[in-house]
């Protein structure tokens, strides 16, 4: 059966956002469009991502050109759908089903993978935020307010990005409610370490995935995506910072302090 090329360019593009959606890597993403597209033949395919951005164009068997490019929106890391989509690829290079089927599996595939509702999510964030308050030198009772304050972080980022903020300002927002919820928390008597609470709760912001990310692409030689991924990750670093102090200078203020 002779290759339907643009249905085969649609689909290395589609597998490759699908997988930097994810949170993938820039070289798996490159690697694996690229392993696609000799599996089935192409061997003149070439693969260029960067973070917000994906081109990926080929040589027909008569010698045509054909390209394409996807623009990537902000996203973050969903292991599971990153190792679903890794191995669908997997799967596709040591098959090669028809085109119209690789794509339908590739569609599947979205509609398979887990989303967590809000409530698990905030579940998630009391358990992870209170953990690390006692990690960090809490009490048992600076646990329990490092939670309430992860809880705080999880709404406030859930309604933020509800009214299409970006992840500069979201940061900025929820860094600023869970230190307000922090001093308000210690203030009744509930908690007993303003600072344990604090830096248990902004642990559900930092971009510990994209700073590794972006060290493991400068290593690879991917300049452009690792630079572009430690200057997210320093900004959203400066937007914990700004919060925090925004919601303690706040405190002090009114405090007299």
């Amino acid at each position: 059966m002779e290759t339907d090329y643009d249905k085969l360019l649609g689909l290395a593009a589609e597998l490759g956002y699908q997988l930097m959606d994810s949170g993938a890597e820039i070289y798996r993403v490159e690697e694996s469009m690229n392993r696609l597209l000799q599996a089935y033949g192409v061997a003149t395919g070439e693969v260029f991502a960067i973070p917000n951005c994906i081109i990926v164009s080929l040589t027909t068997a008569t010698g045509h050109a054909l390209s394409q490019i996807r623009r990537m929106k902000p996203h973050g890391t969903d292991i599971e759908r990153l190792e679903l989509y890794n191995g669908l690829c997997r799967r596709l290079c040591a098959e090669t089903p028809p085109v119209e089927t690789a794509m339908s599996l590739v569609e599947e595939a979205g509609r398979s993978a887990r989303s967590w509702s809000l409530p698990v999510q905030l579940a998630a964030h009391f358990l992870g935020c209170g953990m690390f308050s006692l990690f960090f030198g809490g009490s048992l009772a600076d646990m329990f307010c490092g939670g309430l304050c992860g809880v705080v972080v999880g709404l406030c980022m859930a309604f933020t990005a509800h009214w299409g903020g970006n992840l500069f300002f979201r940061t900025i927002a929820g860094a600023a409610a869970s230190a307000l919820a922090a001093v308000v928390l210690t203030a009744v008597g509930l908690g007993e370490h303003l600072d344990q609470i604090i830096i248990g709760a902004l642990m559900a912001l930092v971009p510990g995935i994209a700073l590794t990310n972006a060290m493991r692409d400068i290593m690879a030689g991917d300049m452009v995506s690792g630079i572009s991924k430690a200057a997210e990750a320093l900004l959203i670093g400066a937007a914990i910072a700004l919060g925090t102090a925004l919601s303690l200078g706040l405190f002090r203020m009114l405090a007299g302090g």
